[in-house]
């Protein structure tokens, strides 16, 4: 019984190593407007909640998002990409953290720190485009490593 059980806890392991994707995490799912999210880092997932898809229409809504560093955070870069049918159609980036300027809370915190944020996010946009379509981001420090990456499903019919 017990060589069964061994045997039973290490195929669990092998099987826990050889998955490399993440599961797929809804952030939001309402009549007209979905979306989803998937860690695009094999090694690190992350939390990201939105109390109501329909207030992200409003400019500035709450979200909650947590997660443990695995790098150090003295600058930090963001990069999306709006990606329809398999194609970028839209590039954005920015300097979130960097000499001079903090644009983000999280600024200089250090590797193995606990990241957690509830509150108001703006995203400077006065609506979020309808279709389906799959944001892509990926958040990268001085050093050019990857703090965190994920690709955002949105399914958007609401009407403006």
């Amino acid at each position: 019984m017990k060589t069964s059980n061994a045997l039973l806890f290490i195929l669990v392991l092998v099987y826990i190593n050889a998955s490399t994707e993440w599961p797929t995490h809804t952030v939001c799912k309402e009549d007209n407007l979905e979306i989803h999210y998937k860690s695009c880092d094999p090694e690190q997932d992350f939390a990201l909640s939105i109390d109501h898809c329909s207030d992200i229409a409003t400019h500035t809504f709450d979200i909650r998002a947590a997660m443990v560093l695995r790098h150090d955070i003295k600058e930090l870069y963001a990069k999306l990409d709006m990606i329809i049918n398999g194609k970028t159609v839209l590039t954005y980036s920015e300097t979130l953290c960097g000499p001079g300027h903090s644009k983000a809370i999280f600024c200089g915190k250090k590797k193995g720190e606990h990241l957690y944020y509830e509150g108001p996010v703006t995203l400077g946009i006065k609506e979020i485009p309808q279709g389906d379509y799959t944001l892509s981001a990926k958040l990268t420090n001085q050093d050019h490593v990857i703090v965190a990456c994920a690709d955002f499903t949105v399914k958007n019919y609401l009407d403006y």
